[in-house]
């Protein structure tokens, strides 16, 4: 039976810390899902189809990643997928707060479902994507924080986003 888990996340965009991530959690499962949510309360720059093909063109060399997205509960998709596991990255104390209480309110949902939480590596601990949109509206290089197919689609985005 294969041993699946779930990174759940809205990835707008996917940065250089979620790919560490996910590199790392494909080798402790036989099969990994990117699931991009659909978040109503969130107003993405990119679309959830973009970020979708966004994650699909960076995670090729990955044979046991897919990637897909959902709508509703992380944990009733965990259960739809026949995932064991939902595994969440943290990258400082104040993320750990947060996940510490989604993971047992997913317990709760489905007892079946662990949670599995991995620590960011250090060089990756301050990337996250509001950030990486902040310094690409200045113009500022992201070359140590997105992949060159995400810094090229972003600077489209937010050149199409200062046109009148």
């Amino acid at each position: 039976m294969l041993r699946t888990a779930i990174c759940p996340g809205s990835f707008d965009p996917v940065t250089y810390g979620h790919l560490d991530i996910f590199g790392r959690v494909s080798l402790l499962f036989d099969h990994v899902i990117v699931a991009v949510s659909r978040n109503p309360i969130k107003n993405p720059l990119f679309s959830i189809e973009e970020r979708v093909e966004l994650l699909k063109s960076v995670l090729t060399h990955y044979p046991n990643i897919e990637v897909s997205s959902f709508d509703g509960l992380t944990v009733n998709y965990a259960i739809k997928r026949k995932a064991i596991a939902i595994v969440r990255g943290l990258r400082v104390i104040s993320d750990f707060e947060n996940e510490f209480r989604m993971a047992l309110t997913n317990k709760k949902l489905a007892c079946h479902v662990e949670t599995v939480f991995l620590m960011t590596r250090a060089e990756y601990s301050f990337i996250n994507s509001s950030t990486v949109k902040e310094i690409a509206s200045f113009g500022g290089s992201l070359r140590s924080l997105v992949p060159p197919i995400v810094e090229e689609k972003l600077r489209e985005k937010m050149k199409m986003k200062h046109l009148p």
